[in-house]
Parts: C-alpha cells; structure tokens; sequence
C-alpha cells in the first residue's frame, strides 16, 4: 500500500494593494498546473475559502497593511504559516499603497466622500468599511517576513522561481536586477 505524500500547504493573501501580484500569479499559465501537482493552495483571494487555514507552509502576503482587517489578517498569517512572503512592492516598501501617508484619515475619507463624490454622501462609520491605519505600512513593519519578492507586480517567472526554489527547501535569492519599483 503507498503513502499519500503531504504536498506543502500554500496560502496567498491580499491586504492594500491592487491585486496585480495575483494577476502575475494566475499569469504563470500552464505552470500552475505542474505547480498544482507540487503544492495544495489551502488559501487565496482566487480561490473560494473563507478562512484562513492553519498549518501553512508558504504564504505569499500581497499589499500594504493599511487597514484594521489588514492588520489582522497579517498577525493571522503569521501565527498561521511556518514561512511568509512579502509578495510584490506594496508589501515590501508600501510603495503605491503607501503614498496617501502624507494625508490622515480624516482627509482622505472627507476628499473621498464628500468633496469628490458627484453626490454628497455621508462618510462611512468604521462599522462599514474597514478602519484606516494612520499610515499604511509594509508589512515587515507588523509581522515577522521570512523573504521579499519584489515588484510592481513581479513577474510569473520571479514568482515561478521563488515558489520552486521554496519547494527545494531552499529561501529565493533574486538577482538585484529584479528590483524595479511601479
């Protein structure tokens, strides 16, 4: 009788940012289906499960923690999963996420409710959209980041490598010409 061999557990998540490192995720094409055969996704925002699972292997943490369900999400995460990965810019520099920094709260919900709105509308309670942190940050800055890849999104091949040199028992190092900002 054979063993059924434990595949690694493998989560993505998507904090603030763009969804465009899951974008070049789903960009690997036809290596997600050799990738299917190395790892079970147990996690994602391309996959339809609601919880965060635990007993992770790999995560890959896409965005800036910039809000109270960010930040909560990311301390999951971490308890979660045996390794991280800030996955594209946002959430290794904050990058794009990161510019409404030079603006509280405050003046970024009042410009985007009311004087932008076509319509005046009433500023959301926090009981409806998700508290904004004071800055939005990289996620380094919150919780424990085992590697970075980086940017703006990266592209399928440096996420292919990263995830394969992972599944070597190996932490990626990516050439220096990799790194690119958006």
């Amino acid at each position: 009788m054979s063993e059924k061999i434990q595949k690694p557990r493998v989560a993505t998540a998507w904090l603030g940012g763009c969804s465009g490192c899951h974008m070049s995720f789903l960009d690997l094409d036809e290596r997600l289906i050799e990738l299917h055969d190395k790892i079970e996704l147990v996690y994602s925002p391309i996959a339809d499960i609601k919880e965060f699972p635990r007993n992770v292997d790999v995560t890959l943490v896409e965005g800036a923690v910039s809000n109270d369900e960010n930040e909560e999400m990311a301390h999951l995460v971490r308890k979660n999963s045996r390794f991280v990965i800030a996955f594209g810019d946002c959430a290794t520099t904050g990058n794009v996420t990161a510019m409404r920094n030079r603006f509280t709260p405050e003046e970024l919900m009042r410009r985007t409710y009311t004087e932008l709105a076509e319509e005046k509308f009433a500023i959301p309670s926090d009981s409806i959209i998700a508290k904004m942190l004071p800055k939005a940050i990289a996620l380094h800055h919150l919780i424990r980041v085992d590697a970075f890849l980086h940017g703006c999104p990266p592209t399928p091949d440096e996420i292919w490598f990263a995830i394969s040199e992972l599944l070597e028992g190996r932490i990626p190092k990516l050439a220096t010409a990799y790194l690119r900002y958006g």
